[in-house]
């Protein structure tokens, strides 16, 4: 691949994975009436099938066994995991609740949370108009917090549960492939037992309800492991500032089918919240901008 082809496959990578997440509550919705915990296990089951045959045909087997007989991945990988699952479950239990905007806000808060925990974990000190944008973020969260009287504990969980795992990923000595399977693997017992017991029940969705509802379930392991994949190849091929934009695609894409779509009411505080958000954002895509460009030229 040429050098100067590179941050254009870039940007078609991470930008389609954006998009892919941005659209999914369209998938989810389809799922709407099956339960939210029955959906994440459909989905760890569904992904680790799916990734171990991924594995078995590309050069990551021998990684892949190095890391499951070392105990210290584990150390990264189980908290990562739940982090990961929990996440997985407030979003889809938010979307099938018609909570796309709260789900949307959350990922807007996302790259701030990424700030605050590397500067308390990484040791990262923050830029003036960094923490201009993080102040900025938090009013956002605040006029939300006041008008609802209640925490908002949707966006806020969406945020930090996402922010955690980035966080022990980007500590975690493991690759993306392998450090997903194996995610994956630490609940494929307890996914595939808790589906069998429904079942046995007669209280499960697979084969119980349509075949359309069966395709999406066992769908869920591409809408999983697709966009994941794209990220990761996106980003080895651009610089972190692009992808800083690219990374707002999601949450704009789930705020606009939120209201024009799914027509949740957005009342004047909410959007107040969010062009709070969008003026936090802005100023930190404006400030990594800047500190890329007089990077490059002192390089130069």
């Amino acid at each position: 691949m040429k050098s100067q082809q590179k941050p254009v496959y870039g940007v078609v990578f991470a930008a389609s994975a954006f998009l892919i997440w941005g659209l999914s509550p369209v998938y989810w919705k389809v799922l709407g009436k099956v339960p939210a915990l029955e959906i994440i296990m459909h989905r760890v089951l569904w992904s680790t099938l799916l990734l171990f045959f991924m594995i078995a045909f590309k050069k990551h087997r021998n990684e892949f066994i190095a890391a499951i007989k070392n105990r210290h991945t584990f150390l990264f990988l189980f908290p990562s995991a739940v982090f990961l699952g929990s996440n997985w479950f407030i979003y889809v239990w938010a979307i099938n609740n018609q909570y796309v905007l709260q789900a949307s806000l959350g990922y807007f808060i996302t790259p701030l949370v990424n700030i605050l925990l590397g500067m308390i974990f990484l040791k990262e000190r923050l830029r003036p108009l960094q923490t201009t944008s993080l102040v900025t973020a938090a009013m956002g969260v605040l006029c939300l917090t006041v008008y609802y009287g209640k925490f908002p504990w949707i966006s806020l969980s969406l945020a930090f549960l996402f922010g955690c795992y980035g966080l022990i990923r980007k500590v975690a000595p493991i690759g993306s492939l392998t450090g997903l399977s194996i995610e994956m693997l630490l609940f494929f017992v307890p996914a595939l037992a808790y589906i069998v017991y429904l079942d046995s029940q007669n209280i499960g969705t697979l084969f119980h309800i349509s075949i359309r509802i069966d395709l999406f379930l066992i769908g869920t392991a591409v809408i999983t492991t697709a966009p994941l994949l794209l990220f990761t190849m996106g980003t080895k091929l651009l610089n972190l500032s692009t992808v800083g934009f690219l990374q707002y695609i999601a949450p704009t894409c789930m705020f606009l089918l939120g209201v024009f779509i799914y027509h949740e009411p957005l009342l004047g505080v909410e959007l107040l919240a969010f062009v709070l958000i969008w003026t936090a954002l802005c100023i930190f895509s404006i400030d990594s901008v800047k500190y890329y460009l007089t990077g490059s030229r002192i390089k130069g």
